[in-house]
């Protein structure tokens, strides 16, 4: 039980560290992607494809 829940918590801050490093590299084209909960939640649940939905979604529809 501990493990799932530390699993868990190692997911939520490695998404948050994803999240943060890509508003720093994309910074200067102006492509935020706000870190809130729903945006966190979205990648530690999908993963690596959960990041590449979002980037796809605020290029189509905040580009």
């Amino acid at each position: 039980m501990i493990n799932k829940i530390l699993k868990l918590i190692k997911k939520i801050i490695l998404s948050i560290i994803i999240l943060y490093g890509y508003n720093i590299v994309t910074q200067s084209f102006n492509l935020n992607i706000p870190i809130n909960i729903i945006t966190v939640l979205i990648i530690t649940i999908f993963d690596g494809c959960g990041f590449l939905g979002l980037v796809a979604f605020y290029l189509v529809n905040y580009r």
